[in-house]
Parts: structure tokens; sequence; C-alpha cells
């Protein structure tokens, strides 16, 4: 069952609310139903403006800053994009409706399939998924035009940013996992790397390996 007007409604308000205002971040919010990635006892949640458990002890972002990411990482039609963190999917379903290609890493095996099957169920078919230690990115895979990294790291992880092409943007959260965490943007340019202070966030930790579950 696809999600009713009055739930995107609601959506889109707590959106824009909280400052997301980029039509086509606003447009590919709208299309993809949040409710197809939260399952089990939060379910009825899956429309608030609110972070929720997921399996592997990871959570699923709140759409307010799943909206502020993406508006943040300003991404164009032809950008090859790499995200951290499959988790649920949901990020990257969003970023499949702006980007040319979305390559999405997970350190667990069983968000990396549920994730997988979600995006066949909606025929994504640009977003390429792999299990594995995301904080060395994927060097074979770069270098890419936007990062964006669902977990947080007490600063940009090196690797990451030697992926990131020159004129290219990453968006991560840093900081220690059990402080107040900042949402960063950092812009590579000819000159150097350029860092802006977005918000105050939370997010899980960046961790080295692959997950046990």
């Amino acid at each position: 069952m696809s999600w009713t007007a009055e739930q995107k409604m609601r959506l889109l308000f707590a959106l824009r609310s909280k400052g997301v205002t980029d039509k086509a971040v606003l447009t590919a919010m709208e299309k993809v139903d949040r409710g197809l990635f939260v399952q089990g006892i939060f379910a009825d949640r899956a429309y608030d403006d609110t972070p929720l458990p997921i399996i592997c002890g990871q959570t699923i972002s709140q759409p307010s800053v799943v909206g502020i990411m993406t508006q943040a990482l300003e991404v164009g039609p032809r950008d090859k994009v790499l995200e951290l963190g499959t988790g649920s999917g949901y990020q990257a379903a969003i970023l499949s409706q702006l980007a040319r290609r979305v390559y999405t890493v997970d350190r667990f095996k069983r968000l990396t399939q549920q994730a997988q099957g979600l995006f066949d169920q909606l025929g994504l078919t640009n977003i390429i998924t792999f299990c594995a230690d995301g904080s060395h990115g994927l060097p074979e895979h770069a270098p890419f035009d936007r990062i964006i990294v669902t977990a947080a790291a007490e600063d940009p992880p090196g690797p990451l940013l030697a992926q990131l092409r020159i004129g290219g943007i990453m968006v991560l959260p840093v900081g220690q996992s059990d402080a107040v965490q900042s949402l960063i943007r950092v812009r590579r340019t000819e000159e150097g790397l350029d860092y802006d202070e977005l918000l105050k966030v939370r997010f899980v930790p960046l961790l080295e390996g692959l997950g046990r579950e």
C-alpha cells in the first residue's frame, strides 16, 4: 500500500519547516515512500520526522536530516555519488532520483541485501550496492563527484577525501560518538579543502571492518 496524500503533505511540511527548500530534493523525497524502508513495530511512525531503529542496531535518519544532507550535497544529474552507510536504503533511493549513479556501501550484509531488495522492487537500476568496510571508500570506482557519509567520524577520513574529485562535495557528521556532532560540508578545490558547518546532529559511529550480522 502506497503512502497517502496526507502523509506526503505532512512530511513535505516538516522538510520545509526545517530548511529543505530545494525543489529537486523535495520532489525526490516526495517520490520515495519512506514507509517501505521502515518495518516492524515502528512502521506506523514512518512518516514522522524522527529517526527510527532498524535491524543490525542501526537507524534510519529523520527525513529532515536526509533532506538537509541531500540539499547540501548539491547533486547534479551527471554526478557519480558514493554513500557510506546504506542502512535501510532510504537515502540512496532519494539520491538515485538526482544522480547518474549511486554507489552505496554498508558493513552489514543483512542491510545491503534488504536494501537491494527494495531497490529492485522500486526499479532503481542506477544504485550499486556493496557490503564492505566503508571507512576505506571504494577506491576502485573513484573519483566521485559527491560523497555522503551517514555515520560519524572524529575527522573527515583521509581515504574518502582522496576519492573526492576536484570540484566535488562531501557531506558528513564529525565528532565523538558520545557527544554532540556537527554536520559539515567539505568542498575540494584546486587550492585545498573548504569546510562549512551546517547543524548539530547525532549519528551512529563510523566503524572499521565488517559487521557480524
